[in-house]
């Protein structure tokens, strides 16, 4: 098993499936060249300060170095991100939310434009509305 460690890698399967967790979103993306799996880790600043963002870090990668690697389908890149409840969360929990995770069936995600974004599609008018009268009575 081998780290990601570019951003590219790292965008690249964000895009791809994800399934949530209390203590975390794992992310997964296929990759063609038949290479061995691939694995990231990421804890954002608002999950708090260093040290907390390194601890829940480290437990994130000891779940990986538990896991059979069997479990895990090949020639996949993953990323896991962490989430505050990784700190308190019990390790056997994690470890099941974990596998239960690589079971599960990701919900896809295509990251289009944001909500709010771009043209707007559905039209629903035929013609403008009429214009108010600056007219008095």
């Amino acid at each position: 098993m081998d780290r990601l460690r570019q951003r590219a890698d790292f965008l690249a399967v964000a895009n791809g499936a994800r399934v949530n967790s209390p203590a975390f979103v794992l992310q997964s993306r296929p990759r063609d060249d038949g290479g061995p799996i691939r694995i990231g880790f990421t804890v954002t600043k608002k999950n708090g300060n260093a040290p907390e963002r390194n601890r829940i870090r480290r437990r994130l990668r000891e779940l990986v170095k538990r896991l059979d690697p069997v479990s895990m389908p090949p020639h996949h890149d993953y990323v896991l991100v962490g989430r505050r409840d990784a700190l308190s969360r019990p390790f056997a929990t994690m470890l099941d939310d974990l596998r239960i995770a690589l079971t599960k069936p990701a919900r896809h995600t295509a990251k289009g434009p944001a909500k709010g974004r771009g043209p707007r599609t559905d039209h629903t008018r035929s013609s403008p509305a009429p214009a108010a009268s600056s007219k008095p009575d």
